[in-house]
């Protein structure tokens, strides 16, 4: 019986110095569910694709772009109708910044967006790599998370980072003067600044819609390109429908509807009525999609 023990005991302590051998020798220890997939880790991951870095680059150079389009467009056209944005633009660093978000609002931002949303889970399961996060093991619900995470993080970057590119191209090309509305109220520089940053934070609740419905259709197809251009149709579709005015009362609950509320911050007086609305209306749409996202992806049976 003794020796029997004691020839147990060498099997375990041989079994733990096998352990540590291979620990020792760069082996790694077991996985463990709740720190798998750490945000940085995506981060970086994020970070290092050539898609990433092509739409930071494409936010950084659409100042550059507008100022080039000023530059070589002709002067006065003879127009008699009184100021309107595209007039006002040059006219300060500030007036140039909000010009830039009104024409990149309705398009270039929800298709950044939609782009990093969209391309969270489907891009993994085009790749055939989803089933092998999943046996790591990744939770499927930690997954989703964290990919979600740094999603938001890099399109709340690259819309707050249009506003700041605009304000410092618009200072070098046209000086630090006061921000003009088209109803003629002006705003000091600094005031106007921080109405600008109020509008692009406005436009992140906002456009968060287009992220929950991006991440939705990314847990429901193997193709990133259908999960973004999804998304970005709904969009489009949502803006054609809220023109016709004969819908009356029915286009406030568009999720488009309130897309250029932040307008009103370029009164002296804000009006903050619209502005709420369309960030309780486009929260309420995120939450839907991105609560069924979460439910479809914990069923879903992964092939890929």
């Amino acid at each position: 019986m003794t020796d029997r023990t004691a020839s147990d005991e060498r099997q375990l302590s041989t079994r733990r110095g096998h352990v540590g051998d291979l620990v020792a020798g760069g082996a790694a220890p077991p996985a463990v569910p709740g720190r798998t997939l750490p945000l940085r880790t995506e981060l970086a991951r994020q970070l290092g694709r050539r898609r990433t870095q092509v739409v930071f680059a494409l936010v950084l150079a659409m100042p550059l772009i507008l100022l080039a389009a000023f530059s070589l467009g002709g002067g006065d056209d003879g127009r008699a109708s009184g100021p309107n944005l595209v007039d006002l633009a040059s006219g300060s660093a500030a007036n140039f910044a909000v010009f830039t978000l009104f024409a990149s609002a309705s398009f270039l931002l929800v298709v950044l967006v939609a782009l990093f949303f969209g391309d969270t889970v489907a891009a993994e399961a085009s790749w055939s790599s989803l089933r092998y996060l999943l046996a790591v093991p990744v939770p499927r619900a930690r997954l989703l998370r964290q990919k979600a995470i740094v999603a938001g993080l890099l399109s709340v970057a690259a819309l707050l980072l249009l506003p700041v590119a605009s304000l410092v191209v618009g200072a070098v090309a046209y000086g630090t003067g006061d921000l003009v509305s088209p109803l003629g109220e002006s705003l000091p520089f600094w005031t106007a600044v921080g109405r600008v940053m109020l509008g692009a934070l406005f436009l992140v609740v906002q456009l968060s819609w287009v992220a929950g419905l991006a991440l939705l259709l990314s847990v429901s197809t193997d193709a990133p390109l259908g999960a973004v251009g999804g998304a970005v149709m709904a969009s489009i579709v949502s803006q054609i429908i809220d023109q016709i005015e004969d819908l009356g009362i029915i286009r406030n609950f568009l999720p488009t509807h309130y897309g250029d509320a932040w307008s009103a911050l370029l009164a002296n007086d804000a009006d903050w009525a619209d502005m709420t609305y369309g960030a309780f209306s486009a929260i309420c749409y995120a939450t839907v999609f991105m609560g069924a996202a979460a439910w479809h992806f914990s069923r879903k049976d992964i092939t890929s």
